[in-house]
């Protein structure tokens, strides 16, 4: 086998222990996660991530290392505007924060699922018509320029959404939380709860953010390796950023200037390919770190105005 089958096995192995013990063992009953514990197990995914870089580095050279750090930052930054969004959802319905972490992971499960099946069927495409790249660069310009000039919406009306009208048209909801269930019995009759019309829209959500997410780590890689691993190590450790950052979020207002620049410069670099200009994998990455770095310390420098 070559070193990326094994690098295949490595990382499949790490999430399915991953998620066998964390749901079996850690998070059996309903909790709230503190401070603590989510500091622990967002630095325990960051430096994970980091070692499997290096496994990539020393195994499958620079420029792949390059592709897969690239992918990774661009897709955190992605995932804290959906963070952002998760928190309104949250907020919205007044979730109990013991249930946030089911919701979640149930949430991020769901995300690997359809963001295998999304890089499957890219991989599939670009292999078949390299040319879709260059449309990709297109719609991550159209979103990067749309990011820097949209608002975020904060007090948004979940109640009167599509996916929630859709939703209740054919399940029956109730809206009490059962203690955590997804399903529970009512008057002899069985109904979805609360928490299933949450997951439904953080699903929603991350099926949305994956229309973005997933052009753009395909800009910067054309292997699905890479570009699926990558994915996946960005969002498993976005549950432990939530409640991590949720109660700061708002002060990194800076992030979304930083993370539209980010796409419209992939996407820039992508059709530069058209006129046989090439920009390498490594001048990518110091692109994206300097981004990142650039609109975290203006975050810092010129808070936001309450």
């Amino acid at each position: 086998m070559t070193a990326q089958n094994y690098l295949w096995i490595l990382f499949a192995a790490i999430m399915v222990g991953f998620l066998v013990v964390d749901l079996g063992y850690f998070n059996r009953n309903p909790h709230k996660i503190g401070p603590k514990s989510a500091l622990i197990q967002t630095v325990f995914w960051i430096l994970l991530s980091l070692i499997f870089g290096v496994l990539i580095l020393v195994f499958l050279g620079k420029d792949m290392f390059a592709q897969f750090m690239s992918a990774y930052l661009t897709e955190k930054m992605l995932s804290v505007d959906n963070l952002f969004v998760i928190m309104l959802i949250f907020s919205f319905f007044s979730l109990d924060e013991k249930y946030h972490h089911k919701v979640l992971f149930w949430g991020i499960l769901g995300a690997v699922v359809f963001r295998g099946v999304f890089i499957t069927v890219g991989a599939v495409v670009i292999h078949q018509f390299y040319w879709v790249l260059y449309i990709f660069g297109v719609l991550l310009i159209y979103t990067g320029i749309k990011l820097f000039v949209d608002k975020k919406e904060e007090h948004a009306d979940f109640e009167h959404s599509k996916i929630v009208r859709l939703a209740r048209k054919f399940l029956r909801f109730t809206p009490s939380p059962h203690n955590g269930k997804f399903i529970a019995k009512e008057n002899g009759k069985w109904y979805f709860t609360l928490l299933f019309m949450v997951m439904i829209l953080v699903e929603t959500t991350d099926v949305i953010f994956a229309v973005d997410s997933i052009p753009a780590a395909f800009s910067i890689s054309q292997n699905p390796f890479i570009v699926f691993t990558s994915n996946i190590f960005a969002v498993m450790g976005l549950r432990a950023m939530f409640f991590l950052i949720e109660n700061v979020l708002h002060k990194f207002h800076h992030l979304q200037k930083g993370l539209s620049f980010i796409l419209v410069f992939i996407g820039l670099k992508m059709l530069a390919g058209i006129i046989d200009v090439h920009i390498s994998s490594v001048m990518s990455l110091v692109v994206i770190l300097c981004a990142l770095s650039l609109s975290l310390i203006l975050s810092v420098i010129f808070p936001k105005k309450i």
